[in-house]
C-alpha cells in the first residue's frame, strides 16, 4: 500500500532552524541523485518512531531531487505476533522460532513482493517485519536494510534466519555502531541516528494557554508538578518502573501526577497485554494518567504534555534509540533516564538529564529535578542545543545522502 497525504516539506522551511549555509551544503550532496529513485518500506504507516520519520522525510527527499515513495505490507495479526517475536529474539530474548512460523513470514513477504510498487533505483527496507521482501524480488536495485534495533546480542538461532535474508542487501544502517553484528553479511554497514522534526505538529511551538487547554482537558492540573514517559507498553521500556518512581517522589512530593503517553500500533499486539498490566500496576491511583491514541491523544497533545512535564522518564531496559528523549529535550525538559542504547547519546548525564540505574535514584534524581527550577532550566537549554545540533531531520537526510551517493558511486563502478 502506497502512502499518501504528507504534509508540505522543503529543506528551505528549515533554514532559520539550521542555517542556511547548511541549507546549501545539503543541496549540494543531493545533486547527484537528482531524478533518481527511492522506495521506503516498513510494516505500518502509524504509531512509532519509523512511521513519524517517514512522513517528513520522503516529502523533505522529493524536495531535493530524489523520487521517494514509501510502501506498506499488508499481513494478517499473526503475521505481527511472528515478527514482534523476530524483534524481541533478536533483542536477545531466547524465543523460539517454529517451521510454520517461518513458512508465514516468508509467504507474507513474498505475497507483499507481488503486491508492492518496489521500482525505485534504492530500496529502503525498514525493520525486520519487510526484510524477506529482497528474496522474492532478485533485480538490479539496490538494497538497503535500515535497521531500528539492537543486533548486538541476538538469539542465535533467530539471528540466523535473519541474517540469512540479508544476504541480498547490499548496505544496512544502525543506530549505534555498537548495534551492528559482527557476522552481519551486508558488504557496507553505516551508522546514522534518527531524527525528529522540529515543525511537526508533535514538536513545534505552542503557546502556554494551549498546553493548559489541552491537560485540562485530560483532567491534568497544570499547576502541580508532572512526569511523563512516552513510550510503547512494553517490558524493554518498563512501564511499571515508571510507576515505581513515580510512587516514590509522591512520597516526598504528594502532588506530583504521572502522564503515561503511548500510541498503541497496530504492528505491536503484545503492546495491548503490556497496556492491561500497566493498567492494573496503576490500581486506581487517580494522579496516574493513561494517555493513548484510544482517547484521542495524538501528536498535538504529546507535544503539550512534553512541555508541561518538569521532568522526563526514559526507563528503557533495551533501547534502539528512543526518539522520545530527543522530543523531550528539543522542549527543554530534562530527562531522567536508564544508560541504555541510544538514550546515551542523547542524555549526557549532568549536562542535558540524569543517566541512572535503579528506580531508586531515577526518584531521586526527579524529586531534585522538581524542587530545583534552575538546574530544570540549564539541563533544558543544554538538551534544546544538543538535540539541535545532532538529531533533527536536516541532519538525518544530510546523513542519508551521504550513505547514498557512496553507495551508488561504488554500484556503478562495480
Amino acid at each position: 500500500m502506497k502512502v499518501s497525504g504528507f504534509e508540505d516539506r522543503s529543506l528551505e522551511m528549515y533554514g532559520d532552524i539550521i542555517g542556511w549555509d547548511k541549507v546549501e551544503e545539503v543541496k549540494r550532496l543531493a545533486e547527484p541523485l537528482r531524478g533518481l529513485g527511492l522506495t521506503h518500506v516498513n510494516s505500518t504507516s502509524f504509531g512509532g518512531g519509523v512511521a513519524e520519520i517517514l512522513y517528513t522525510m520522503v516529502p523533505l527527499m522529493n524536495s531535493v531531487g530524489l523520487k521517494t515513495v514509501w510502501e506498506v505490507i499488508e499481513a494478517p495479526e499473526e503475521f505481527f505476533k511472528v515478527t514482534k517475536l523476530i524483534h524481541n529474539a533478536l533483542q536477545g530474548a531466547e524465543k523460539e522460532l517454529t517451521d510454520e512460523m517461518k513458512e508465514l513470514y516468508l509467504k507474507v513477504n513474498r505475497e507483499n513482493a507481488e503486491r508492492l510498487d518496489l521500482a525505485g533505483d534504492f530500496i529502503v527496507v525498514h525493520d525486520p517485519q519487510p526484510l524477506g521482501l529482497r528474496r522474492f524480488r532478485e533485480n538490479s536495485r539496490v538494497w538497503i536494510w535500515r535497521c531500528h534495533i539492537d543486533l548486538s546480542k541476538p538469539y542465535k538461532p533467530v539471528w540466523e534466519f535473519i541474517a540469512d535474508l540479508l544476504k541480498g542487501y547490499y548496505a544496512s544502517i544502525y543506530h549505534l555502531k555498537e548495534y551492528i553484528h559482527p557476522e552481519t553479511p551486508t558488504p557496507r554497514k553505516y551508522v546514522m541516528p534518527p531524527s525528529i522534526d522540529p515543525l511537526s505538529p508533535k514538536n513545534k511551538p505552542l503557546p502556554t494557554d494551549k498546553v493548559e487547554e489541552i491537560l485540562r482537558r485530560y483532567d491534568v492540573d497544570p499547576e502541580r508538578p508532572i512526569i511523563v514517559q512516552v513510550a510503547r507498553f512494553d517490558p524493554w521500556k518498563d512501564p511499571l518502573g515508571a510507576i515505581d518512581v513515580y510512587r516514590l517522589v509522591k512520597e516526598k512530593i504528594p502532588g506530583v501526577q504521572l502522564l503515561m503517553v503511548a500510541s498503541m500500533a497496530y504492528d505491536d499486539p503484545e503492546g495491548w497485554i503490556y497496556y492491561e498490566k500497566t493498567l492494573r500496576h496503576a490500581g486506581e491511583d487517580q494522579d496516574i494518567h493513561f494517555l493513548t491514541n484510544l482517547v484521542g491523544v495524538g501528536a498535538l497533545e504529546v507535544n503539550a504534555f512534553q512541555r508541561a512535564a518538569n521532568v522526563a522518564l526514559q526507563l528503557s531496559i533495551r533501547e534502539g534509540f528512543g526518539l522520545a528523549v530527543a522530543e523531550a529535550l528539543w522542549k527543554k525538559t530534562p530527562v531522567v533516564a536508564r544508560p541504555s542504547g541510544g538514550i546515551r547519546l542523547q542524555v549526557i548525564d549532568g549536562v542535558t538529564g540524569y543517566l541512572v540505574k535503579t528506580i531508586r535514584e531515577a526518584a531521586e534524581k526527579t524529586i531534585y529535578l522538581i524542587k530545583h527550577p534552575e538546574e530544570r532550566k540549564r539541563l533544558g537549554e543544554n538538551g534544546y542545543r544538543h538535540v539541535k545540533e545532532n538529531f533533527i531531520v536536516t541532519k538525518h537526510l544530510e546523513n542519508y545522502l551521504r550513505i547514498l551517493n557512496e553507495v551508488y558511486v561504488e554500484k556503478k563502478r562495480g
